[in-house]
C-alpha cells in the first residue's frame, strides 16, 4: 500500500506542485495587514453573496418556474436546469451588492472590536485600512464583467430556449414582428450629373419566423420621379443569389408621366442587403449581448435611420461597463463607512443598509439611464454620471471616516 506524502505529491503532479507553489510564495509575499484585512472581508463577502442571490433568484424565476410546474407541467429537471442556467445573471446582480455588505459588516465589526483603533494607534491611516477591500472590490468588478459579457448572454438565452422547448412552444431565436429598414442611397435621374443622395428603399414586414419574413412590403424610390411598390407574401434571403426572393405578390410602378403599371409574380430576386434579416434577429434585451453584439446592433439600428433604438443601445453599452464600476463604488461606500470610528453595524442592520444604498444607487442610475434613451442626456454621461456622483460620495465618507 503507498502511503500519501508531500513527496509523491511533489513527483507525480510537478505541475500542479508548482502552481501551488507559486500560489503560497505569492500569498506571502501580501503584507500581514492586508492578508489579515483580506481573509476577514471573504467570509461576509461570501455570505452576501449567497444571501442575495437567493432572495434575486427566488423572486426573479424560482416563483415563475413553480408555478409553471403546477400549471403547465414542466418537467422538474427541466426547471433545475434552466435555474442553474439563469444564475449566472443573478450572480451578476449580487456582485456589487454584496461587495457593499461585506466592506461594511467587516469593517464595522473590526471597529466595534476596537481593532481599527489599535491600528490608528500606531500609525496606520484610514486610506491604509481599505486598500484591501478597494483591491477586492476591482477583483470583484473584473468577475462582473466577464460574467456580464461572456457568460451571461449565452446562459440567459439558451434558459429561454430549453424553457420555450420544453413548454412546447417555437424555439426558434429568429423572430421578429414590424421589421422597418430603410436603405439611403444615391438616388438615379437621366443626368448622371444630377444624381443625389435619399432613401433609396423602404423595406417593411409584418413579422419574421423560421428563417422567412411574411407580409412584406417595400418601397423602392431608387429611380428620380418612380415609384415602386412591392407587395408579397413572404420573402427570402437568397445567400447564393445575395439578394432577396419574394414570393406570391405583385409589383406596382408609377411613372412620372402619371401612368401605373402592376405585375403579378410568384417568385421575384429583388437586389437589397440581407440588413432586415439582420435587424430581425437582434434581441430586445441587451442583456442577452455580449459587448461586441451590442455594438454590431447599434451600428445596424444607426444604418437603419431608427435612431432611438440605436441611442438607446449607446447607453446599453456604457452600462455594459457601469454596472460592473458599481463593485467599486459600493466597495468604497462600505468600507468607508464601516471604518468610522465606533461603527457598531449588527448582520441585520448591515444588510437594511444595504439595502437602502443600493436601492438608492439604482434608482440615480435607471433616472439618468432614461434621460439618455430620450436623448437629453448623452449615452456616455447618462451611464457615467451615477458612477461619478456615488464615487464622490464614497470619498466623502471616507474623508469623515479619517477625522
Amino acid at each position: 500500500m503507498r502511503f500519501f506524502s508531500l513527496d509523491s505529491f511533489r513527483e507525480d503532479n510537478s505541475w500542479r506542485w508548482k502552481i501551488l507553489r507559486w500560489c503560497s510564495l505569492s500569498w506571502r509575499k501580501i503584507p500581514l495587514l492586508d492578508r489579515w484585512l483580506f481573509v476577514e472581508l471573504l467570509a461576509p463577502l461570501i455570505f452576501a453573496i449567497a444571501a442575495f442571490t437567493v432572495v434575486s433568484l427566488s423572486v426573479g424565476v424560482m416563483f415563475d418556474l413553480v408555478r409553471k410546474i403546477v400549471e403547465s407541467g414542466l418537467p422538474i429537471g427541466i426547471a433545475l436546469k434552466v435555474l442553474t442556467l439563469r444564475l449566472p445573471g443573478f450572480l451578476v446582480i449580487s456582485f456589487p451588492m454584496a461587495t457593499l455588505m461585506s466592506t461594511l459588516l467587516a469593517y464595522s465589526r473590526l471597529s466595534a472590536n476596537s481593532e481599527l483603533k489599535a491600528l490608528r494607534s500606531i500609525g496606520v491611516s484610514t486610506r491604509r485600512m481599505i486598500a484591501p477591500a478597494m483591491v477586492l472590490a476591482l477583483l470583484m468588478t473584473s468577475l462582473t464583467f466577464l460574467f456580464n459579457d461572456f457568460i451571461v448572454p449565452i446562459t440567459n438565452r439558451t434558459a429561454e430556449v430549453t424553457l420555450q422547448g420544453a413548454l412546447g412552444k417555437a424555439i426558434s431565436t429568429e423572430k421578429g414582428k414590424d421589421i422597418i429598414y430603410p436603405r439611403f442611397g444615391r438616388i438615379t435621374t437621366s443626368k448622371k450629373e444630377d444624381s443625389m443622395r435619399g432613401l433609396a428603399q423602404l423595406f417593411y414586414a409584418r413579422k419574421f419566423r423560421s428563417g422567412a419574413m411574411q407580409g412584406v412590403t417595400v418601397l423602392d424610390f431608387s429611380r428620380f420621379g418612380y415609384t415602386q411598390m412591392l407587395t408579397a407574401e413572404k420573402g427570402i434571403w437568397n445567400e447564393r443569389e445575395g439578394k432577396w426572393e419574394f414570393l406570391d405578390g405583385q409589383v406596382l410602378t408609377h411613372a412620372p408621366n402619371g401612368s401605373t403599371n402592376t405585375a403579378e409574380f410568384e417568385s421575384y430576386l429583388y437586389p437589397l442587403s440581407s440588413a432586415p434579416v439582420r435587424l430581425a434577429k437582434l434581441s430586445k434585451d441587451a442583456n442577452n449581448m455580449t459587448l461586441f453584439e451590442a455594438k454590431q446592433a447599434e451600428k445596424l439600428y444607426a444604418k437603419a435611420g431608427n435612431r432611438k433604438e440605436a441611442r438607446r443601445m449607446k447607453v446599453r453599452i456604457q452600462e455594459k461597463f457601469t454596472l460592473p464600476m458599481a463593485c467599486l463604488v459600493f466597495g468604497l461606500i462600505g468600507s468607508s463607512l464601516g471604518a468610522k470610528p465606533n461603527s457598531r453595524t449588527s448582520r441585520s442592520q448591515g444588510f437594511g443598509i444595504s439595502v437602502v444604498l443600493i436601492l438608492v444607487y439604482y434608482v440615480l442610475s435607471f433616472s439618468f439611464s432614461s434621460l439618455g434613451v430620450k436623448g437629453a442626456l448623452a449615452p456616455f454621461l447618462a451611464a457615467w454620471i451615477p458612477v461619478s456622483i456615488s464615487l464622490l460620495g464614497g470619498g466623502f465618507l471616507l474623508r469623515q471616516a479619517s477625522q
